[in-house]
């Protein structure tokens, strides 16, 4: 090997290092809190004593003096012919869907709720690798046969950052067998390795949201009574049907949150993520890894809503078969 070679080698030893540094980095790190006199809920407005609206999460946003920090809903600007797709932050809304499932042992009900933020701002210090529009989260609470909350996932609607807390409500034989019980490292920020219900009155989970990134940076279980006092202040946040994101209404009629047609179908429109398509597209095999999509059959969008990077793990990762997806994952509900 002549000194040319060994000289390139080491050249592209040292790019890569680089780059990975850049990656995590731009995954894992931490937008510091700021100075608050009291934090902004975003807690849903319903009365109704169903398990919908009693099992709902509360969002802590901070920063919420930035609108980009702010739940809002999806909307529609007509420009001609054009139309933009965005998330307005005055009208804050929780999108809903419900769906059941069977694993070998017993059956299970998913409350999947929605939020969405007009915006990862672009940031080079910190570095902002998720840097986008109209970016959101999912968060699905888990039912058992007697309607009690036995497991809390949490995902960027890109499937990107998955985490899955038990509650107090799961049987120990449901949890992985390599379960460390200990706190969660999801690329940097710690969740909880469990979620306590019992003898919490009217409890109620929140959801921690770290400013600008709108990563899930805490989960707790707390009395619904304690968000009327002391620190938080409530935004009450609508909640409405997931099918509502199909049917945005425009001047003329309607129009779909996601791309129905071409390469971007199942996709959020206007929120290609640039900085991820360029450092990750070859290492996951998708052009568009990092754009948030729909959470939908896949074999009507064709895209599936995956959490595993490695490309041959599409299927077996996608949070749609939530039976499959937990299997993957470890867990023997």
């Amino acid at each position: 090997m002549n000194e040319k070679t060994q000289r390139l080698k080491g050249q592209l030893r040292w790019l890569l290092l680089a780059a990975a540094a850049l990656l995590f980095i731009g995954c894992a790190h931490h937008q510091p809190l700021p100075s608050e006199p009291f934090h902004w809920v975003y807690q849903t407005d319903s009365s109704a004593d169903t398990a919908t609206v009693n099992w709902a999460p509360a969002f802590v946003a901070y920063g919420h003096a930035d609108k980009f920090n702010r739940i809002g809903s999806p909307a529609v600007r007509q420009q001609g012919d054009d139309e933009e797709i965005f998330i307005d932050p005055e009208v804050p809304v929780v999108y809903f869907m419900q769906r059941t499932f069977t694993t070998k042992k017993a059956s299970y009900t998913n409350l999947i709720y929605r939020v969405h933020f007009p915006k990862v701002p672009f940031s080079l210090i910190p570095f902002n690798l998720t840097a986008g529009k109209n970016v959101g989260i999912l968060v699905v609470v888990t039912l058992n046969a007697d309607n009690l909350p036995v497991l809390v996932t949490s995902v960027g609607t890109c499937g990107c950052y998955k985490a899955m807390v038990p509650t107090d409500y799961l049987p120990k034989d449901a949890f992985p067998e390599d379960w460390q019980g200990v706190n969660q490292d999801i690329y940097g920020e710690r969740l909880p390795d469990l979620l306590h219900f019992k003898g919490v009155p009217a409890p109620r989970i929140m959801v921690f949201l770290r400013p600008g990134v709108h990563r899930v940076m805490g989960l707790e279980v707390r009395s619904g009574e304690d968000l009327s006092s002391g620190p938080f202040r409530i935004i009450p946040m609508k909640m409405e049907a997931m099918e509502r994101l199909d049917r945005l209404p425009t001047g003329d009629g309607a129009t779909s949150f996601f791309h129905n047609e071409g390469v971007l179908k199942g996709h959020v429109k206007g929120s290609v993520k640039p900085l991820e398509s360029l450092f990750m597209s070859l290492l996951s095999l998708d052009l568009f890894v990092g754009t948030d999509k729909a959470y939908a059959d896949t074999a009507e969008t064709g895209n599936p809503f995956y959490t595993s990077l490695k490309p041959w793990r599409r299927d077996d990762s996608n949070m749609w078969d939530f039976a499959r997806f937990l299997r993957y994952w470890g867990w023997r509900l």
